[in-house]
C-alpha cells in the first residue's frame, strides 16, 4: 500500500507513508468521521525541511510508527519517530525527537495542521454540491480549534491539544517547538486531535500509554472471546492472525450495536451485502457477533417507495453514508437502497445464525423485518417473471446492483451489455438459501403454513433456475438471464456461490466444481470473476477477470459444504499462495487475474486494504477445512474435515455453537486433502457430531 491507515470506532486516519498529510496532495488523506475529513493538513518539519522516510509500520492493524531523520552528512541526524492510534474517538500521537550528532544540538520541530471539512464524496471526486464555510479558527498555549458550518447547518470542529510549550502558534495552524538536545537525547511531545460534531462533548484525553494500554487491552479482549486457531503453517497463521485483528479494527457501532463496515480507506460505513457476507464469514469467529449487523439493517430497512434512494418498502440498504452532501438530500446514500442481493442475504444470514446457535429470540425480535424482507422478494418475483430482478430507478444510483457493480460487469458472449430488468444467478440462489433456511424457523415460531408456503416455493425456484439458467453447451450456469429472459453466457464466478445455497442438483455442482478450478477459470492465485475465453475478460479489470478473495471464500465454503475437498484445497492453497505478496499478508478487495506464470499476483491499481470480506476469508478457511456445517436445531455438527497442502495440523479451540463449545483436531495422515484424522479436544455443545458426512 501506498498509505498508512488506522481506525477505532467510527473515525480513521490515513496519510502518506511518512506520516504526513501534505497541504497539495490527491490521496484523500485525512482524518475522518462520519464521512466528513476533520484533518486535512499535518506536515512536520525539522528545521524548516521535511525529514527523510527511513521506516514506516502499520503490521498492528491499530497503531502505526514511522521514523525519520534529518541528516547532516558525515556528521550525524535528527531522528523523528512517529507513534500514532485511535482510542475513545481521540487521535493521538507521539512524536520523539532524538539527537544523534555527536554533541549538544537545537533544532526546530514544527507541525502545520489545517482542516476543510469535505464530505467524503468531495474528497473521491465522486460527487459535486453546495458546501459550508469554515467560521472560525482559535489558537492557545497548547490548543488550536477550527470550526466549520454546514450547508445542513451542523457545526463541526477539529480540537488540537498538545502537551508541551510551544515556542511559537501561528494562526496559520503551524506550532513550533526549540528543541535542545544532548547528545541521544530524546524529548517527546504528544498531539491529540479530536473531530467533533455538533453537541458533542470532547472526550477525555489520556496520558499516550495509558490510551494505548486500554486500546491493546480491547484487542487481547477480542482474541480471548473469539476462537483460538493454530496450525503447523506460519503461512496461514499469518493470515488468520491479520485477518482476525483487521476485521476487529473494522468494526462499527451505528447505534445497534458493532457491524463490519466494508473497508477502508473509502468504504468505513456500514453495507448491506459486505457486512452480511462478512458476518456470514464470522459466525466460527463468535456467531453472536453478527447480531450487531442483523439489527442495523433492519433498523434501516425500507420503509417506502422512493426513487431518489431507490428505497422500497422491505428493502435492505446498500450502503449509508452520514457526509454533509447526504444530510442536505445532494446525495441518495441516507442511505441507498440500489442492491438486489442484500435483502436475501440479510434472511440467508439469520438462517445461518440460528443453525448456529439454535437461538430463536433474535429470530422472535426481527420476525417482522423478516417477514417484510419476504413481501420485498415475492413483490421482485412478480415483476421479474419468476426470479428476482434488478433496474436502477435513482438518476444517481448504480445501473448494475449485484456484487459486480460496474457498469460493464454482465456482458453477453457477443459482447453486448445486458440490458435490466437482470436476475442474476447468484441472487436466486441467496433466496433458495433464505427460503430453505427460514421454513424450520418459522414453523417453530409456530407459523406452520409459512414455512410450508417457503419450503414449495424454494422447490419451485430450483425447478425454473434449473431449466432457465443452465447452459448445456458450457455445462455451467449463466451469469443472468436479460430483460427478454435471455441467458447471458458469459462464464464466471457468480454461479460458484451457488454451492453454498445447496441449490443446484448434484451432477450440475460437480460441473460447476469442475470448471472454476479449470485453466480458464483458476489462475493459480484464487478463482477468476470471469473466463480467460469470454468476449469480456480483461485481467486487470474490476469485475470482468479479476480475482476477488471474499468471491473465493463464498465458493470455498460451498465447495465444502457438498464435499469438494480436492478443489477446496486448491482455492485456499492458491489464496494463501497470494497472500505472502502482499504488505503484512493481508489479502486486499481485489488483485488482477493474471495467472501464477508472472511469479506473483499483479496488484490492482486501487484497491481497498483493509477489506472486510478479504479479512473474513481466513475464518471461512478454517470452516472449510473443518467441513463444518452446524444445525443445533437439528440437534448435530457436521464436520468433514480436509487439510490443503502446506498444511500437516489444524487445532480449533473454543468455537462456539449452541450454547457450548467444541475444540477440534485435524492431522494430516498421507497425500490428499482428505487423509486426515479428527480428535475431538472437548464438547460441551451437546451435540452429535457427525462425521464424514455431506447432505445432498
Amino acid at each position: 500500500m501506498d498509505y498508512c491507515v488506522i481506525k477505532e470506532g467510527d473515525v480513521f486516519y490515513l496519510t502518506d507513508k511518512g506520516g504526513d498529510i501534505a497541504a497539495e496532495h490527491d490521496g484523500g488523506y485525512g482524518l475522518y468521521t462520519k464521512d466528513t475529513r476533520f484533518l486535512s493538513r499535518m506536515e512536520v518539519y525539522i528545521d524548516g525541511e521535511k525529514p527523510a522516510l527511513l521506516s514506516s509500520a502499520s503490521d498492528k492493524s491499530y497503531f502505526a510508527s514511522i521514523r525519520t531523520m534529518k541528516e547532516r552528512k558525515d556528521e550525524g541526524a535528527i531522528e523523528l519517530q512517529r507513534e500514532r492510534f485511535i482510542y475513545d474517538g481521540v487521535l493521538y500521537e507521539r512524536m520523539t525527537v532524538t539527537n544523534y550528532f555527536p554533541k549538544a544540538a537545537a533544532c526546530e520541530l514544527a507541525v502545520s495542521f489545517d482542516a476543510d471539512f469535505q464530505d467524503m464524496f468531495l474528497v473521491r471526486k465522486y460527487r459535486t454540491g453546495e458546501v459550508g464555510r469554515i467560521i472560525g479558527r482559535e489558537t492557545g498555549e497548547q490548543h488550536a480549534s477550527i470550526r466549520y458550518e454546514g450547508a445542513d447547518g451542523m457545526l463541526r470542529e477539529t480540537v488540537v491539544q498538545w502537551d508541551r510549550e510551544a515556542g511559537r502558534v501561528e494562526e496559520d495552524g503551524t506550532i513550533s517547538f526549540v528543541l535542545e538536545l544532548e547528545p541521544k537525547e530524546s524529548v517527546r511531545i504528544c498531539f491529540a486531535i479530536m473531530p467533533l460534531l455538533a453537541g458533542q462533548k470532547a472526550a477525555v484525553v489520556l496520558p499516550f500509554e495509558e490510551g494505548l494500554s486500554r486500546l491493546e487491552a480491547s484487542y487481547a479482549a477480542w482474541d480471548e472471546e473469539t476462537v483460538s486457531v493454530t496450525t503447523d503453517s506460519e503461512l496461514f497463521n499469518g493470515l488468520y492472525r491479520r485477518g482476525v485483528q483487521d476485521l476487529r479494527m473494522l468494526m462499527t457501532d451505528v447505534g445497534y450495536g458493532d457491524t463490519p463496515v466494508a473497508g477502508l480507506p473509502w468504504f468505513a460505513v456500514p453495507f448491506g451485502r459486505d457486512s452480511l457476507i462478512t458476518s456470514l464469514f464470522m459466525l466460527p469467529l463468535r456467531p453472536e457477533k453478527v447480531k450487531g449487523t442483523l439489527r442495523t439493517l433492519a433498523a434501516y430497512q425500507g420503509k417506502a417507495r422512493d426513487k431518489w434512494r431507490d428505497e422500497q418498502p422491505g428493502k435492505i440498504m446498500h450502503e449509508i453514508r452520514f457526509g454533509e452532501l447526504v444530510t442536505t438530500k445532494q446525495s441518495p446514500f441516507s442511505p441507498y437502497y440500489g442492491t438486489v442481493d442484500s435483502t436475501p442475504l440479510f434472511l440467508a444470514l439469520i438462517g445461518e445464525y440460528v443453525r448456529w446457535t439454535g437461538d430463536l429470540t433474535l429470530a422472535e425480535e426481527l420476525k417482522p423485518n423478516m417477514l417484510r424482507a419476504l413481501e420485498w422478494i415475492d413483490r421482485a418475483v412478480l415483476a421479474g417473471a419468476g426470479f428476482v430482478t434488478y433496474h436502477q430507478e435513482a438518476e444517481k444510483g448504480f445501473p448494475n446492483q449485484g456484487w459486480k457493480d460496474s457498469s460493464n460487469s454482465i456482458v453477453h458472449a457477443s459482447g453486448e451489455y445486458a440490458a435490466s430488468p437482470i436476475a442474476l444467478s447468484e441472487v436466486q440462489g441467496y433466496v433458495y438459501q433464505a427460503k430453505k433456511n427460514l421454513a424450520p424457523i418459522f414453523a417453530a415460531m409456530g407459523d406452520a403454513t409459512l414455512a410450508e408456503r417457503l419450503e414449495r416455493e424454494a422447490q419451485e425456484l430450483q425447478a425454473s433456475f434449473e431449466r432457465d439458467f443452465w447452459m448445456e453447451r458450457e455445462g455451467f450456469y449463466a451469469i443472468a438471464l436479460d430483460k427478454e429472459q435471455r441467458q447471458v453466457e458469459s462464464v464466471t464466478s457468480n454461479p460458484g456461490h451457488l454451492l453454498l445455497s445447496g441449490l443446484p442438483e448434484r451432477s450440475r455442482a460437480e460441473q460447476v466444481a469442475a470448471r472454476l478450478l479449470a485453466a480458464d477459470m483458476f489462475g493459480g492465485y484464487g478463482i477468476r470473476t470471469m473466463s480467460t475465453e469470454a468476449a469480456g475478460y480483461y485481467p486487470m479489470s474490476y469485475h470482468n477477470g479479476s480475482v476477488w478473495p471474499h468471491d473465493n471464500a463464498l465458493i470455498l465454503l460451498g465447495l465444502s459444504r457438498l464435499g469438494f475437498k480436492r478443489e477446496a484445497g486448491k482455492v485456499i492453497s492458491g489464496l494463501l499462495d497470494a497472500s505472502q505478496h502482499f504488505e503484512y499478508q493481508r489479502l486486499p478487495e481485489l488483485y488482477c487475474g493474471h495467472g501464477a506464470e508472472l511469479g506473483e499476483p499483479v496488484p490492482y491499481p486501487s484497491t481497498c486494504s483493509p477489506q472486510a470480506w478479504s479479512a473474513g476469508t481466513a475464518v471461512a478457511f478454517v470452516q472449510a477445512m473443518l467441513g463444518l456445517d452446524p444445525n443445533v436445531p437439528a440437534g448435530e455438527i457436521r464436520i468433514n474435515p480436509m487439510l490443503p497442502e502446506g498444511i500437516g495440523e489444524l487445532t480449533v479451540e473454543r468455537l462456539r455453537i449452541g450454547a457450548g463449545e467444541l475444540s477440534l483436531k485435524v492431522t494430516r495422515l498421507a497425500d490428499g486433502p482428505d487423509e486426515v484424522s479428527v480428535e475431538v479436544l472437548g464438547n460441551t455443545t451437546g451435540l452429535t457430531i457427525v462425521q464424514s458426512a455431506v447432505e445432498e
